[in-house]
């Protein structure tokens, strides 16, 4: 997919936490300036590479138990990041084929390769929408979300590894409750979320580093990370470590390497 004003908007003088990522995933989609600051963050945390793996693997098995035992259809996806194989929607649709997907994301090089995203199912739907999780409101608004997803029909809001971008001055939990409040009963929250509770020194290193790039990030505990499923019935095992997470199978790391708190509640 080719979209020159994407290109145009790709900052390629400093770092960017969506490439990074892709670093960290093994991918192509990044520069020399995220790779040297993805680079940096593993001279502190080396596991960083273990973490953004167990993050997507939690992200699939949250997908897959959402639509093989409560029924889910339609999901929100808010920072989706560069696609990587498989996207949600190929992990929901090979599950219930006529799942609906919609990914949100503001970051122009996502938009670069949406193409990647919107490859549904004949019996589904998937499309990308431009839109920033600090304005709920203009999201929940956009024509090409209502053209994909029923809001009277329960959806699963996705915040894989976004949350902890965004810092206690833009009102996190605000920003969660009113996401959440436009969904009905028997909707869903997936959320995985960074912690420095097993090792606070090495992440207050990578809070430097995000921050010194010009990327303000909050790692939360697990209580704080908990606030977000206040009223939410949590599904087994709660809040969790990533990889203790309804494993598949053992992957064979510390909580301290993956240092991600996950869960998926259920609106009542």
């Amino acid at each position: 997919m080719t979209n020159s004003h994407a290109a145009r908007d790709i900052d390629t003088s400093r770092p960017h936490s969506a490439r990074m990522y892709d670093y960290y995933l093994g991918g192509k989609d990044h520069f020399e300036v995220d790779k040297r600051a993805a680079e940096t963050v593993a001279s502190a945390y080396p596991a960083i590479f273990v973490c953004a793996r167990e993050n997507r693997a939690f992200m699939h098995r949250a997908t897959r138990v959402l639509a093989q035992e409560h029924g889910i259809r339609q999901w929100l996806d808010i920072g989706t990041g560069i696609p990587t194989e498989p996207n949600l929607h190929q992990v929901a649709q090979s599950v219930v084929p006529e799942a609906r997907v919609v990914y949100a994301d503001n970051d122009p090089l996502v938009l670069k390769y949406a193409e990647r995203l919107m490859r549904s199912t004949a019996q589904g739907r998937t499309t990308y929408i431009e839109a920033d999780v600090n304005d709920p409101a203009a999201l929940l608004e956009s024509p090409a979300l209502a053209e994909v997803l029923n809001l009277d029909q329960p959806v699963a809001l996705s915040l894989n590894a976004l949350m902890h971008f965004v810092t206690d001055a833009q009102d996190p939990y605000g920003i969660v409750d009113r996401l959440l409040a436009v969904l009905p009963s028997g909707s869903a929250l997936a959320l995985s979320h960074c912690t420095p509770d097993f090792d606070p020194a090495t992440w207050q290193k990578v809070t430097d580093i995000y921050t010194s790039a010009g990327t303000p990030v909050q790692f939360r505990s697990k209580d704080d990370v908990a606030r977000f499923f206040s009223g939410l019935d949590l599904l087994d095992p709660g809040i969790a470590v990533g990889h203790r997470w309804r494993p598949d199978s053992d992957c064979g790391a510390t909580d301290a390497e993956v240092s991600l708190w996950t869960g998926v509640g259920i609106k009542r």
